[in-house]
């Protein structure tokens, strides 16, 4: 008798579930509970020295601005409270837009190009290919139709070499004699 898991012990597929559940409400729930944490006991992220803090938390400003950017929303958020220097980062922002989808749009160009390419050399290649297949084919059926003819000729001579030695016992002729000579 072997031994068989009936899921009671630690490696159970209750236990795995609950375990991940866990782990998930972690990984969602810890780092909003962190923050506040740190906020709570007075340890702030925002410097007061650049620029009063803000009431407003707009997270539809610029859903375009990625973190690589280096702009982070306290910083925009900052910024609109000047007008000036609003339309200032508004026109520089929309210029690092322009400019990145013009990167896109140059490296979907030059991707697409050397598809293209490809594609076209393995058209070349497969061509290459399909030529030496029907060669190959061609010469097989002049292997095959030779094969044909000579098997032909040998039936041929077979019959032809049979008619002769029947005619040669016709006339006496005895292969027991004919292997003296």
């Amino acid at each position: 008798m072997g031994y068989q898991n009936r899921g009671n012990g630690i490696f159970s597929p209750r236990v795995v579930k609950m375990a991940m559940g866990v782990l998930g409400m972690c990984v969602i729930v810890g780092p909003p509970l962190y923050w506040h944490f740190l906020e709570g006991f007075g340890f702030s992220t925002h410097s007061s020295s650049s620029c009063p803090p803000c009431l407003c938390h707009c997270s539809s400003s610029y859903p375009f601005l990625s973190l690589s950017q280096g702009l982070n929303q306290s910083f925009t958020d900052c910024m609109k409270h000047d007008p000036e220097v609003s339309k200032d980062t508004e026109k520089h922002l929309a210029e690092l837009v322009a400019d990145e989808l013009k990167q896109k749009e140059s490296e979907a160009l030059e991707t697409q190009q050397r598809s293209e390419m490809a594609l076209v050399e393995a058209k070349k290649i497969a061509s290459q290919y399909q030529k030496e297949a029907d060669k190959c084919n061609s010469g097989m059926e002049t292997c095959e139709e030779a094969r044909e003819r000579a098997e032909e000729a040998l039936d041929a001579q077979r019959k032809i070499t049979f008619m002769w030695e029947q005619r040669a016992r016709l006339k006496g002729w005895n292969q027991t004699v004919a292997r003296k000579f």
